[in-house]
């Protein structure tokens, strides 16, 4: 699960399977919502999860995406797995 606080500052938790949680690891449990840290300073304005991914807009207008790279679902051009933004 994401959330995103009125500052825009990020939250996740739940499975952590394939890097989803975006916090470097695959813990298979998070189980209080944890802030986002691997952009800190960013604001985030949208967020989404998808079974086994996430993506998240930036202010900026960035697009950063993490989790199960499976058929090039991040749209890195790679079928990578990541367990931090990109």
């Amino acid at each position: 699960s994401l959330a995103l606080t009125a500052g825009g500052a990020l939250w996740s938790w739940g499975s952590g399977d394939d890097g989803r949680l975006g916090h470097g690891d695959q813990q298979r449990r998070q189980l209080l919502p944890k802030k986002f840290e691997a952009l800190a300073g960013q604001r985030f304005v949208a967020v989404s999860a998808g079974d086994h991914h996430s993506l998240a807009l930036t202010a900026g207008g960035n697009v950063w995406s993490w989790g199960y790279g499976s058929l090039g679902i991040l749209g890195h051009g790679d079928t990578q797995q990541q367990l931090l933004p990109k």
